[in-house]
């Protein structure tokens, strides 16, 4: 294998030379001549260029092969793109170089020539820019960033092949190194930075990547060799510099196929000859594997030139479409691209296959596929570009190839409605760019086409990358979206050429905005359907999200919208979510979870999850739990393992409770269903409900503090719920699991006039009362009821008539009565100085006492027993609202066997609904309703009952 010495071509010995120009004064001298010079000579242009090396001379044509059809081959070359995260390390590096073996070996239909476009190793890009960088303010520190470059290089050659191997490429290396110093040495006299400095410089990552690649091919003795692409690739630059880190931008660049194309033949017929590519035997499993610098090229004039940052998709969709190659293999650290950034998105999944088209308007706005210019050699020659993971290469990944219908086509097909087609989505991702600015002109009274001629010509004029435009008004107001670092530059500029209509007021105002970002979501199958739009917008409406421009592209395969930066996580979650693309995730914070009914309905949760998830679509995430002392979070937002909810309330990560901190991190979510549920009976939680409700987030609530409470506040919370369009439900909170309030509101939306509602809506009571006999004391029948769970942590609410009390003035609200509790007439079952009686903390002491109590009333409520029975009646304890008089009551009757609670069994409720329509008979709900399981169903109804009505609002 021949020596190359791919360094700056003997930089201030040969080629490179520095022109300065003054007057006309044009003198000639060596950079490492320069570099020794002190002196700054005042007032003088530096320009550096290097002067291409000429061919050696070309072979005979009789002894032509054509690269793109290699001498035996039966397949077409691929082509493969590393990145700089697949090549951080010395084992990426043997990752790589034994992909590539495997892929050359071919599927099904023999070996096929390999080609490898590498990037520098991750990191140097940025370290070889730190080196240019740092020379003007320090070259000292040049001087250490220089050397860490060098040496990790090297240091990684080494773990990569045998001295025989790394000591000519290593000596390369230093050599290479040396001549970086001797440019960077040259910058302190010239105080700047010359865009093909920095060029040259940064280049020489993806040299030094692409020999230690080919270095640990050699060691496993396959036919490889690799190339320099300013050897070999000719472009006209329009632009200069790198760009901006991550911007994937190639504008400007334009690659010259006709001089590359005659080089890489050049290149095969000698240095591939010389590798013995001309004479493999592809069928006894012979095959090239040819390593490519990514990134850097060449002028026509031979100034080293680059692709500018993440160019080097570019320079791979370029070489596929030199070597005619049948399909671009971009390696990267994910399963293809995916339908969001699953940073933002973690719901997001690998999209199967894209259109051209389609990459490129993702790509537009933001995602990280290719650059639209990149697609362009490949959609010129229809090779189809594959995006696989280095890290699971089985996984078929992303697929990109064919174009899209025309518009013109689109025009003849029948418009529909996106839903009414099965499993169909219109959409195939959602993406973001950050870090936009708005740029608006409002009030022109000015009139005329020059008003949009202007505005565009002074951002054209200025190189203001316009991403966005929307006009309305007849020009009298136009909006631009913008780069932030531009948007203050575009105000100024606006400001110069609008200045005589500003002074005049014939323009009202200019403005930025910033702080924005753009979300978008693109897909060949919006075009000529319906309700795409609406989709989108509701789901940002649903997860609070503002949107200050909306723009749709002519070819209808994309819609994008403005947002404020800090919501935009939240709108790509939801329009996500919206469009099928995820579960509808409803994130919860569990308040009361070790409790009674907290610990029911968690196990229901993980006992329906799997069920949830198949058949409807819903995820239910408990990312913050709490009891009355400890509370727990999900990191980032992420589902708390449920399963050890208990031991995680228990365990040293449990934090103290807060409910400000609780409040916090809920608005922080960026989850556009967030859901409350509280299962406490704390007071303190209650005085959360507004301020909840007015940030976004549902409530779920089985406790009666708020629903049953000061009806100010009560009136105060549901103008919150009103007006924020979020939820608050209270099933649970009146009769467990009974549809008893959504009933009531059915009858309502319906128009019918609710007169009066009776019956029995607390459990303890059904219990007792059917169970406490001659033979059975009243006390007894308590403390069974106790034992099994039915009766209140203070048995006391059950037995004064407060918990029936509440839920009789939930229910008169819900008819429109403005009720307090102390309106409501109520009977005690047990002395009233009970109530005024300490009673110990602990739960069993204060219960075995309670119980104690109690028996004094054994031989009280026998005797009302006795009294109905002799009647032939039952005793029952029963409510009664009468919307006309305004009564609420509550108290111990002996029932007639006509009454519908004369029937009431253990645990059951019951509630009777007089109504305009039902009035010969009532409309009645009854079940089981008593104890926790019961309780946290009618908490899960009203979840499942919340995400249903989210998903629908979705369009």
């Amino acid at each position: 294998m021949r020596s190359k010495q791919h360094s700056l071509r003997g930089i201030g010995a040969l080629g490179l030379t520095v022109l300065l120009s003054h007057s006309s004064l044009v003198l000639s001298f060596s950079l490492r001549q320069l570099s020794g010079t002190a002196t700054r000579i005042p007032g003088v242009h530096l320009k550096a260029s290097v002067v291409a090396s000429p061919p050696s001379s070309p072979i005979l044509q009789d002894d032509f092969d054509d690269v793109a059809k290699p001498r035996g081959a039966k397949n077409d070359w691929e082509v493969h793109k590393f990145g700089g995260a697949s090549l951080a390390t010395a084992e990426l590096y043997r990752t790589v170089g034994d992909l590539l073996i495997r892929e050359s070996e071919g599927r099904e239909h023999g070996t096929i020539p390999t080609m490898a476009i590498v990037s520098a190793r991750g990191g140097m890009t940025d370290l070889l820019v730190k080196v240019v960088d740092s020379a003007l303010l320090n070259f000292e520190q040049a001087i250490v960033a220089l050397q860490e470059a060098v040496e990790s290089q090297v240091s990684l050659l080494k773990e990569l092949a045998p001295p025989e191997i790394t000591d000519p490429i290593e000596a390369r290396f230093r050599s290479d190194g040396q001549d970086i110093l001797s440019v960077v040495q040259s910058l302190r006299m010239l105080h700047t930075v010359p865009a093909v400095t920095m060029e040259v410089v940064t280049g020489f990552g993806e040299i030094w990547s692409a020999q230690t690649l080919h270095a640990y091919l050699q060691t496993q003795n396959v036919p490889c060799e690799w190339i320099d692409a300013r050897d070999i690739l000719v472009v006209k630059s329009d632009s200069s510099g790198l760009g901006e880190k991550g911007a994937a931008s190639t504008g400007g660049v334009t690659p010259l196929y006709e001089i590359t194309t005659e080089r890489l033949s050049h290149w095969w017929n000698n240095e591939g000859r010389n590798a013995g590519f001309l004479d493999l035997s592809y069928e006894k499993g012979q095959v090239p594997i040819v390593i490519v610098t990514g990134f850097v090229a060449q002028t026509i004039e031979g100034v080293p030139t680059t692709l500018k940052r993440s160019g080097s998709d570019y320079s791979a969709t370029i070489f596929a479409k030199l070597v005619n190659a049948g399909r671009v293999t971009m390696w990267k650290n994910t399963d293809g691209v995916y339908t969001a950034d699953p940073r933002r998105v973690p719901e997001a999944f690998p999209i199967a296959s894209l259109k051209y088209d389609e990459a490129m308007e993702l790509a537009y706005f933001g995602a990280q596929v290719l650059h639209p210019s990149a697609m362009e050699p490949c959609i010129d020659k229809k090779i189809p570009v594959y995006v696989r993971n280095i890290f699971n290469p089985d996984f078929e990944g992303t697929i990109i190839q064919g174009r899209c219908a025309t518009l013109k086509d689109s025009f003849d097909s029948k418009i529909m409605n996106w839903r009414s087609k099965s499993g169909f989505v219109p959409i195939k991702g959602i993406t973001s760019v950050d870090k936009i600015a708005l740029v608006s002109l409002e009030g022109a009274s000015i009139g005329g086409a020059n008003v949009a001629e202007r505005f565009m010509g002074a951002m054209a004029d200025n190189d203001i990358k316009v991403l966005i435009i929307t006009q309305a008004s007849s020009e009298s107001s136009i909006t631009v979206a913008v780069p932030e670092n531009e948007g203050q530059r575009a105000l100024q500029v606006l400001e110069n050429v609008f200045e005589l209509e500003l002074s005049r007021s014939k323009i009202n105002s200019l403005s930025v905005a910033t702080g924005m970002s753009i979300v978008a979501i693109v897909g060949e199958g919006m075009a000529m359907t319906s309700g795409v739009s609406a989709t989108f917008m509701t789901s940002l409406s649903s997860a609070n999200v503002n949107i200050r421009l909306i723009a749709q592209g002519s070819s209808e395969r994309q819609i994008a919208v403005v947002v404020a930066a800090e919501d935009t996580t939240s709108a790509l979650r939801a329009a996500h979510m919206a469009f099928t693309l995820s579960e509808t995730t409803a994130t919860i914070t569990l308040l009361g979870c070790t409790g009674n009914i907290g610990s029911a309905l968690v196990r229901q949760l993980q006992e329906q999850k799997t069920r949830l998830a198949q058949e409807f679509g819903v995820s239910m995430c408990i990312n913050i739990a709490a009891n009355s002392k400890k509370m727990v979070v999900g990191e980032n937002s992420q589902c708390l393992d449920v399963d050890n909810l208990s031991s995680l309330i228990k365990s040293d990560e449990a934090l103290a409770f807060d409910l400000d901190k609780i409040t916090n991190l809920m608005m922080a979510d960026v989850h556009p269903l967030r859901i409350v549920i509280d299962c406490t009976n704390s007071e303190a939680v209650s005085e959360y409900y507004e301020r909840w409700l007015s940030s976004g987030i549902n409530i779920i609530s089985p406790s009666r503090k708020v629903a049953a409470g000061n009806l100010e506040r009560y009136k105060c919370v549901r103008a919150a719920e009103k007006a924020n369009s979020v939820s608050w439900l209270y099933e649970s909170s009146v009769g467990s699991a009974l549809p008893i309030c959504t009933t009531l509101q059915d009858l309502y939306e319906t128009g019918d006039k609710v007169k009066s509602i009776t019956g029995c809506v607390s459990g303890t009571m059904a219990y007792v009362l059917s169970s406490f006999s001659e033979d059975v004391p009243f006390s007894e029948a308590l403390r069974a009821a106790v034992e099994k769970r039915i009766t209140e942590n203070d048995v006391w609410e059950d037995l004064s008539g407060m918990d029936m009390a509440q839920k009789v003035v939930i229910l008169a609200r819900s008819m429109g009565m403005n009720v307090n509790l102390e309106d409501v007439e109520v009977e005690f079952l047990i002395p009233e100085e009970f109530l005024k009686k300490e009673y110990p903390v602990d739960w069993n002491e204060m219960t075995a006492a309670q119980l104690e109590d109690i028996k004094c009333m054994d031989a009280l409520m026998l005797e009302r027993l006795k009294a109905a029975t002799a009647e032939g009646r039952r005793l029952r304890y029963k409510f009664l609202i009468d919307k006309e008089t305004g009564k609420c009551k509550c108290s111990l009757v002996n029932t007639e066997t006509t009454d519908p609670l004369y029937r009431l069994k253990l645990y059951e409720n019951l509630v009777a609904f007089e109504t305009s329509r039902y009035e010969t008979s009532p409309l009645i709900v009854k079940g089981a309703a008593a104890g926790p399981d019961l309780a946290s169903a009618g908490i899960f109804a009203d979840l499942l009952r919340l995400t249903r009505s989210f998903s629908s609002n979705q369009g």
